[in-house]
């Protein structure tokens, strides 16, 4: 077993109901992001160097801290953790009011992010090579396989969940989008579990 991702949304019930889940609809291939994308999201904290999204971003032109700051919204589990673990009243508060900082700004995102997606999938569908021009961090020992990870971006040769490329998780990424658009979802981030 494994670290995984999972978009959640702000409106869990209506968009994650009994028919999101029906095998006929196959929502979770259609919508799943990949383990190595959940690896893809945690780098910034691991790598020394500049991670493969940061570089992607100076590839493309586009601002990718969007999406990284889908990580910051955190779930109630997390966020009550954070605050048992204050040791001070005044810490306890200072915490609460990042917390609330972070999910003011995440705060109706949707839209932003999906044409985020859109732009990235634009632009790299164009790129041949892209593993070619991403620089590994000399640490790391290619912990994404970068070679198998970011090629034939246009492809999906995964299952929708297992062997994804990165290709095919933005493009299960965005159609998670608009179907939960499609659901009144107006708040997108990400959890872990």
């Amino acid at each position: 077993m494994g670290l995984d991702i999972h978009i959640t949304v702000d409106n869990q019930e209506e968009v994650y109901d009994a028919v999101y889940f029906d095998e006929q609809a196959d929502n979770f291939h259609q919508h799943q992001l990949s383990r190595t994308f959940c690896n893809l999201m945690c780098r910034r904290d691991v790598v020394n160097g500049e991670p493969e999204l940061d570089q992607i971003g100076k590839i493309t032109g586009i601002d990718v801290s969007p999406i990284y700051d889908m990580n910051d919204y955190g779930d109630e589990d997390s966020i009550t953790w954070l605050l048992d673990s204050a040791d001070t009243a005044a810490e306890r508060a200072e915490r609460l009011k990042t917390i609330q900082a972070n999910r003011d700004k995440l705060k109706g995102n949707i839209d932003k992010i999906t044409l985020l997606i859109a732009d990235l999938l634009n632009k790299l569908s164009g790129i041949h090579h892209l593993s070619e021009q991403l620089i590994l961090d000399a640490e790391d020992h290619d912990a994404l396989n970068n070679a198998v990870y970011f090629a034939n971006f246009n492809a999906n040769p995964g299952d929708g969940y297992i062997n994804n490329n990165f290709g095919q998780d933005l493009r299960n990424f965005k159609k998670f989008l608009l179907y939960a658009k499609n659901k009144g979802t107006q708040t997108v981030y990400f959890n872990y579990g």
